[in-house]
């Protein structure tokens, strides 16, 4: 009875032991956040301090997609770790989804002379290159991703969405085939495949049976670019003015993109 009452109270004690640091890392990466949180919250109580618990809260942060908080938390703790890669790429792709450029790119540049710079890193490079319009530094940082990983759809992705707006439609077409290869349920790749294929065929795009009107507009005006940069312009405006009708509201962006092809005042 005895030895029974010993063995219920250690898997009692096992079972309140505070969670350690890889555990939380864990649940974090299989995007089981509320376990994160109450784990973190068991270590706190349980006396944990500093970048123990730190690290795990801008992790959680930054996997949960609360940029603010992970790009400040993040900064934070690499005002005493500057130099580690992980922290510095989680920077580099918080302050991206911030739109604040100006950040990641002293962030994204230091990462990169580490010898461990991920392909996230230098996808998110790729990513600041597109925005600069830096199409070598863009092809380069591209290039390094695939080699550290191959079989990622988002890095195919990236390079196809370089290659568009270089106005590089084969280029664009062959890079977004291969990201829908792998991964084949992504409807963003999917819409990226089909505005590639778009740039190279002549045909208007027709309604899916169930897409919105706004949405079916806006991927006609999207052929209309993708016919105005190849300079069909009788197809831009084809394109352009079906935007119009299909949203059944004016529609500001393929109005100005009418005009701009000569059939608005």
């Amino acid at each position: 009875m005895m030895l029974a009452a010993f063995w219920a109270a250690a898997a009692l004690a096992t079972a309140a032991a505070p969670a350690r640091p890889n555990e939380i890392d864990r649940a974090i990466a299989m995007h089981r956040f509320d376990q994160a949180r109450l784990m973190i919250a068991a270590a706190v109580k349980d006396g944990a301090t500093g970048q123990t618990i730190e690290r795990p809260l801008a992790a959680l942060a930054f996997a949960s997609g609360r940029n603010e908080e992970a790009l400040a938390r993040l900064e934070a703790l690499l005002r005493v770790a500057p130099h580690d890669p992980l922290l510095l790429e989680q920077a580099t792709i918080a302050a991206i989804r911030l739109g604040k450029t100006d950040v990641a790119l002293p962030y994204a540049e230091r990462a990169a002379r580490l010898p461990k710079a991920s392909w996230r890193l230098w996808n998110a490079k790729g990513v600041l290159a597109d925005g600069a319009r830096d199409w070598a530094e863009a092809d380069r940082a591209y290039a390094r991703a695939m080699a550290l990983a191959p079989g990622e759809a988002d890095v195919a992705n990236n390079l196809g969405w370089s290659r568009l707006l270089r106005g590089d439609w084969p280029g664009a077409a062959e890079a977004l085939a291969r990201a829908a290869a792998l991964s084949p349920r992504s409807v963003r790749i999917a819409n990226n495949l089909e505005l590639a294929e778009l740039g190279l065929a002549r045909d208007l795009p027709t309604r899916h049976a169930s897409e919105s009107s706004t949405a079916y507009a806006a991927r006609l005006n999207d052929a209309g670019i993708a016919a105005l940069s190849r300079g069909d312009t009788s197809r831009a405006r084809a394109a352009f003015a079906r935007a119009i009708e299909a949203s059944g509201r004016w529609y500001a962006r393929a109005d100005a993109n009418l005009a701009l092809v000569g059939e608005r005042p």
